[in-house]
């Protein structure tokens, strides 16, 4: 037996408790002793094994990671800079997967077991956890973590990075000091996120906004109220769904709303809350650009179970969204593509990258 599972093994044994900082001062104290030519790193390890997300911790301190992916024990993949590696670390097997998921999901009141094949996670730093198992992942356990990352200070920031220029910029800011209502597409890791957090930077403080997500992401500034879905407990009660925040949010006297991702029925009632007092909202859908962004929140707003007619929906949808807003990545760097206004059904580009 090395040193680290002997470290390991004496930690489970005390009556320490299960807490990151208790659990450091413990192993020092013990790693001294077992392995003193390498008590730091022994020390570390340990805690991370019993308290963390056990080998993916160092790389979810490193600030260039951005996700990890683990898609086997001996698999796990990073996305450092823009770019997938492969990570040297591994777990020892399947069930230290499981285990270290079921450590991080467990202060949440959430499970993974095979009656529960999959779980979707906040983190307490704010990273968001993916993980599904057998019979729902074939090949044995798959975790994809989303590190949050610190929010750019404003436009200008984007502007330095190459991401929009300063026309762009000017727009994006006369649109929303205006209370014109923004839709903000792209894909995956594309940045919408990150420039919803830099678009509150110009909403004037003395108005009241509410947030709405799945996982809470978004670090607005000013008077900012925020409301965050929450999934079926153990029992399978307790769901909070995003179209029902939205509701609650029209009664929380809001002057704009800001809904992270419109993935559901729920874009029917941000639509509604756009055109009947709110303007100025906004919100992110997953698109390829600026057109099919408009075509999926109409289908989002008629997938719930009342049914709206699409000649109504559609007509509220062109009245409430003002300017699309793209975004992409090209490489390593992630961009304000196009953005696109809307008036009378019309869409026309008032910017492109």
């Amino acid at each position: 037996m090395g040193a680290l599972e002997r470290v390991v093994d004496r930690l489970v044994a005390s009556a320490v408790p299960l807490r990151r900082e208790d659990l450091l001062e413990e192993a020092r104290r013990v790693a001294a002793e077992e392995a003193p030519l390498d008590a730091a790193r022994v020390a570390a390890q340990a805690v991370d094994a019993l308290a963390g997300l056990g080998p993916l911790e160092p790389l979810l301190a490193d600030p260039a990671v951005s996700d990890v992916l683990v898609n086997a024990p001996d698999e796990v993949w990073v996305e450092r800079e823009g770019r997938l590696e492969r990570a040297e670390v591994r777990f020892s097997d399947a069930a230290a997967v499981v285990a270290a998921v079921e450590r991080a999901i467990a202060p949440l009141g959430l499970r993974l077991d095979r009656a529960s094949p999959a779980v979707a996670a906040r983190l307490p730093d704010g990273s968001r956890l993916h993980a599904m198992i057998p019979p729902a992942a074939v090949d044995g356990p798959v975790v994809a973590v989303r590190r949050f990352t610190p929010t750019v200070p404003d436009l200008e920031a984007l502007v330095a990075a190459g991401s929009l220029r300063p026309e762009g910029a000017d727009l994006l800011r006369e649109a929303v000091r205006g209370r014109r209502s923004l839709l903000v597409s792209g894909g995956t890791g594309s940045g919408k996120t990150t420039l919803l957090n830099v678009l509150s930077a110009e909403i004037p403080a003395a108005e009241r906004v509410v947030t709405i997500e799945d996982a809470a992401e978004l670090r607005l500034r000013g008077h900012v109220v925020r409301l965050e879905a929450r999934p079926p407990n153990a029992e399978g009660a307790g769901e909070i769904t995003l179209r029902t925040l939205v509701r609650h949010a029209l009664r929380l006297r809001p002057d704009r709303i800001v809904v992270g991702e419109v993935r559901g029925p729920e874009a029917l009632d941000l639509i509604q809350a756009m055109s009947t007092g709110h303007p100025g909202s906004m919100g992110t859908v997953h698109a390829n650009g600026p057109a099919e962004a408009l075509w999926r929140l109409e289908t989002l707003a008629l997938s719930g179970e009342t049914r709206p007619a699409a000649d109504a929906v559609r007509r509220q949808l062109e009245a409430a969204v003002d300017l699309v807003v793209h975004l992409a990545r090209r490489g390593e760097q992630r961009l304000v593509e196009v953005v696109a206004e809307v008036a009378a059904g019309v869409m026309v580009e008032a910017y492109r990258c």
